[in-house]
């Protein structure tokens, strides 16, 4: 995960699709952005859909975010995220962290536990 700039907890990294991209070119745009990964459209699966409060919003706030994995032997087996201009920290987590987490990141890591993809 990430700690945008000025933030006080940790994100997944990615963002919007801009008018002109698909979700899964908005994944691959934001993952350079945001750790220097490179990766491409073969490099990443759809895993779930989270709807939850969007933090540092109001309580009617909400979020709907589509969650991409990267697949094994895809560009995380080969070069380490590191933070960009955008973001101050690259953070490895498990589900012990989630008191670091904003409420989609918590529900995020509930589903990677679930599925046994982390910890």
């Amino acid at each position: 995960m990430v700690r945008a700039r000025g933030r006080d907890v940790l994100y997944l990294p990615g963002g919007k699709a801009e008018p002109h991209e698909t979700d899964v070119e908005a994944v691959v745009r934001e993952a350079l952005e945001e750790t220097g990964l490179r990766l491409t459209a073969d490099d990443v699966d759809e895993f779930a859909v989270v709807t939850e409060a969007a933090h540092g919003h109001g309580p009617d706030t909400m979020v709907t975010m589509t969650l991409f994995l990267v697949r094994p032997g895809g560009p995380l087996d080969a070069v380490t995220p590191v933070a960009s201009a955008e973001v101050d920290e690259v953070v490895w987590v498990t589900s012990d962290d989630a008191d670091r987490f904003p409420p989609a990141g918590i529900e995020t890591v509930r589903l990677l536990t679930q599925a046994d993809l982390i910890d």
